[in-house]
């Protein structure tokens, strides 16, 4: 292994979890994981089995990943009991993740009073957990819970609970900035001090940012010898979060010059991976995020525009496009041709750099944009509309006209039903040429499953692949909150069929049902399309 490269250990299905108003379904995971591959981690953590019913779904019928380890999180064997005798130990090893990362105590403090056990126990729970679960897995990994505050309080006990996970096995030792309190400055210090006991090629990094300075602490410590880094994408977690790999990673191959597992293209992954997590939780992405939000690479007016025009190293620390973000100048409007084109190659749509249809995608995308439309959550409806700029789409059927009727009532059992009712009028194109208006009505548990009802009953007779169709998210973002229940939303619907395969697509309107219809519009159309259906 060389030197000079920093293994990635992401752990947003679980840390990111614990962030107040998150709430990850087992599609969540999934789909994240699959993202979190194509940027190219080295693990992905994916959750603690047996804690709850998500991160159960997920350890039982894990992703098939490219590159990225998925990786099961848990704890240490309990006090008084043999490891393989510890219920919560044998789960953690019973799934199919071929890595596991334990947490056990460092700190005397914590094993003195919290645990209340003499601290060579813990010396042993922790050895032996770790040489037990070595016998059973390819890799063990020792989480070292609030080890800078053991370490300070006591630095030979901390020192020796690493050494006893390094001696039962343990591939990582990773060291947790717990609470967050711990300065870069002390990180530095500390970590080259273990760094003399342990070798740094078997050293990680955890630390939380409660002082604003977790990713400042993450590249202190890499530079003291640390050769992994955990985080989060987006800095998601509990308090002020984690260290956020968003900007982890670039600062580490960018500025330091180290080696990942995350090559060139997949560095120009960064946005979309970054965007695509805040729209899968209904968040508006940070326009001012380091190296990937909106207004990272803006300029407006006066002298900036000036000298980026001549050099954009004069106020661009790295080139935009390394990161899969792009230049703004404000006052001119010239940003997006290079993204429009690092898409196409993602979605392998082949075309000339110079090809003048790009400039009308750009120009359609910039319109959209304006309306409230998002496409880094909806790669779907994005791929539509280049292909329809392109001419690919076949028109599969136009809707003349929908229809939805809700009604909330007490039914003859004295009990309170919502129903709801869709009638859509579709035209469909005959092969004579002339289009063929059909109508059909259907009920549903909601207006969306209603219209969907009502669709397939027209859509399915001519197109039977889309009984494989299953809508299995849907979320929806309010996208001018001040004018109440007037205001514009934005729906956002996944979709998955019989392959497994999910995809997403989006919709606006200041009518809720009318921004659902354009998403699961575009959901159908894709996946006729992309099963290569030619229009009746």
């Amino acid at each position: 292994m060389s030197a000079n490269r920093v293994y990635i250990y992401d752990t947003t299905l679980r840390d990111g979890a614990q962030t107040s108003g998150v709430d990850f379904g087992s599609v969540d995971k999934e789909a994240i994981a699959r993202d979190l591959d194509g940027l190219g981690v080295d693990y992905i953590e994916g959750g603690w089995p047996g804690a709850n019913p998500t991160d159960d779904a997920f350890f039982d019928n894990l992703p098939q990943l490219e590159r990225s380890r998925i990786t099961a999180f848990g704890m240490t064997r309990r006090a008084g009991r043999s490891a393989d005798n510890d219920p919560g130990l044998n789960a953690l090893l019973g799934t199919d993740a071929r890595v596991v990362c334990m947490v056990g105590k460092t700190w005397d403090y914590h094993v003195d009073v919290a645990l209340g056990i003499e601290q060579g126990e813990n010396l042993a729970m922790i050895r032996d957990s770790i040489a037990y679960a070595g016998t059973k897995l390819d890799e063990v990994m020792f989480d070292a819970e609030h080890f800078f505050d053991g370490y300070k309080a006591n630095p030979g006990f901390a020192m020796q609970c690493l050494e006893a996970a390094v001696d039962g096995g343990a591939r990582w030792v990773v060291l947790c900035d717990t609470n967050g309190g711990t300065l870069p400055f002390e990180i530095e210090e500390i970590v080259n001090q273990v760094c003399e006991t342990i070798p740094g090629d078997r050293v990680g990094i955890h630390c939380h940012d409660d002082t604003g300075n977790a990713v400042a602490n993450s590249l202190a410590a890499v530079r003291a010898g640390a050769r992994m880094v955990q985080g989060t994408i987006n800095g998601l977690g509990e308090r002020c979060g984690n260290a956020n790999l968003v900007s982890v990673i670039p600062s580490l191959k960018l500025k330091m010059g180290f080696e990942t597992g995350i090559d060139a293209d997949g560095l120009k992954r960064l946005s979309h991976v970054s965007n695509a997590l805040d729209e899968r939780l209904n968040r508006a992405p940070d326009r001012h995020r380091p190296y990937v939000g909106e207004s990272a690479f803006a300029h407006k007016g006066g002298l900036h525009v000036s000298a980026v025009e001549k050099d954009p190293r004069c106020y661009e620390h790295v080139d935009p496009e390394s990161v899969g973000n792009h230049r703004q100048i404000l006052v001119s409007d010239q940003a997006g041709r290079s993204n429009i084109l690092a898409r196409f190659r993602e979605i392998g749509i082949e075309i000339e750099d110079k090809d003048p249809r790009i400039g009308a995608l750009l120009d359609k995308v910039k319109a959209k944009e304006k309306q409230g439309y998002s496409y880094d959550g909806a790669g779907a409806s994005f791929e539509l509309m280049a292909r329809r700029v392109l001419g690919d789409v076949p028109e599969y059927f136009r809707c003349a006209s929908f229809r939805v009727i809700d009604e909330r009532r007490w039914n003859a059992m004295n009990e309170l039903v919502t129903l709801s009712e869709a009638t859509v009028k579709l035209a469909l194109h005959h092969d004579k040429g002339a289009d063929e208006q059909q109508m059909a009505v259907a009920e549903g548990n909601g207006p969306v499953n209603a219209l969907d009802a009502a669709l397939r009953k027209v859509l399915l007779p001519l197109y039977p692949s889309l009984a494989g169709l299953r809508l299995v998210d849907y979320k929806v973002r309010i996208l001018t909150p001040g004018e109440a229940t007037a205001a514009v939303t934005r729906v956002m619907i996944e979709s998955t069929d019989e392959s497994g395969q999910t995809w997403a697509t989006v919709g606006v309107s200041a009518n809720v049902i009318d921004a659902s219809y354009n998403a699961l519009r575009d959901s159908i159309v894709y996946k006729l399309f992309r099963d290569g259906v030619q229009a009746t």
